[in-house]
């Protein structure tokens, strides 16, 4: 089965059902390879990229706008970019939610994805210490100004992104159309509420961390430290929350599964996050071609009814055994 077009949220967009992830575009991933794997995602039948501009400090969307000039295709593709983090080491006013750095950063991303609009630009991370109208009352002036297409936000919770819809409401606002969320095999939590919520208001989902940031390749064993040039063999920091029993025993139950298949882990867990009722386009993130390909292959396996009941058995609804988040970004508000 080829990649598919689905709808992005309650909007008239369709986006296919994997999109680009551009975050290692101008640090892991040299800019002539990104050129490349972005020409062969669009080949293969992708139009939805996305980054965002804390991603090298705005190396990614340097890279990505560059490939899109180079391949022409710019009109064909629905970009995706995110706004909150730290811009500057010394200005506390580059990053947040505030208006003031909202219409900045919108400028800034514009500039270096060499286009006149944003498809889609959403809040990376909420906060709390900036009220969610002033956010929105920014957004929605964007929108007015033609700068901005869509918006969205990353990572919030349900109660989060209810209060926003409520907000939008009550003062007018244009209101967020989709979620980004962190879904994965080692990480069922957002099918207590989030999915659900998103189902009732229709919104599109956009789960990252769909291989739980390489778990759920394959690549990493039971007992063995990471292999050099791997994410983890970097970010050693991670590897006591990461490498630990009760994941390696979903995992290895998991191995099974896609084993007696006949096809790589990789391409089951992301086929699995794909066919998941309500999920409208999982993030891919490969650092290199090889990657890419085995990521785009995983829309040709068809999950079955077998399939969701053998993976409930490893790793039944709404559980979760590994603290990846937590580990990268604090207290999680999926968290429960």
């Amino acid at each position: 089965m080829p990649v598919e077009m689905r709808l992005l949220g309650r909007t008239g967009v369709r986006v296919s059902n994997l999109c680009l992830g551009a975050m290692t575009y101008g640090r892991r991933t040299e800019p002539k390879d990104a050129y490349a794997m972005v020409d062969r995602a669009i080949d293969r039948g992708v139009n939805f990229v996305d980054t965002a501009n804390a991603y090298g400090r705005g190396l990614s969307e340097q890279v990505l706008g560059e490939a899109l000039v180079r391949n022409g295709k710019r009109d064909r593709i629905v970009v995706a970019t995110k706004f909150h983090g730290a811009m500057s080491d010394d200005d506390p006013n580059m990053q947040g939610l505030s208006r003031r750095h909202i219409l900045e950063a919108c400028d800034a991303s514009l500039k270096r994805l060499q286009t006149d609009y944003i498809d889609l630009y959403q809040v990376h991370r909420p906060r709390s210490e900036t009220p969610i109208d002033e956010t929105l009352r920014a957004l929605d002036d964007l929108i007015h100004a033609g700068k901005v297409r869509y918006i969205g936000t990353s990572t919030f919770a349900s109660w989060q992104f209810v209060e926003a819809l409520w907000v939008s409401e009550k003062y007018c606002l244009n209101r967020f159309i989709c979620e980004q969320m962190p879904y994965n095999l080692l990480d069922r939590r957002v099918e207590r509420g989030l999915i659900p919520m998103a189902q009732t208001y229709g919104v599109a989902t956009i789960p990252w961390g769909p291989l739980a940031g390489g778990m759920l390749t394959g690549k990493y064993t039971r007992g063995e430290d990471p292999p050099p040039g791997t994410r983890f063999a970097e970010e050693r920091n991670q590897v006591s929350a990461r490498f630990h029993q009760g994941i390696f025993d979903v995992i290895d139950g998991l191995q099974s599964i896609a084993d007696d298949r006949g096809v790589p882990l990789s391409q089951f867990a992301l086929a699995w996050v794909m066919a998941q009722p309500g999920v409208t386009s999982p993030i891919i993130g490969p650092r290199t071609m090889e990657q890419l390909d085995d990521n785009l292959d995983a829309a040709e396996y068809t999950l079955t009814e077998e399939d969701c009941r053998a993976v409930d058995a490893v790793i039944p609804p709404g559980r979760m055994v590994s603290p990846y988040y937590e580990a990268n970004f604090g207290p999680h508000p999926y968290r429960l």
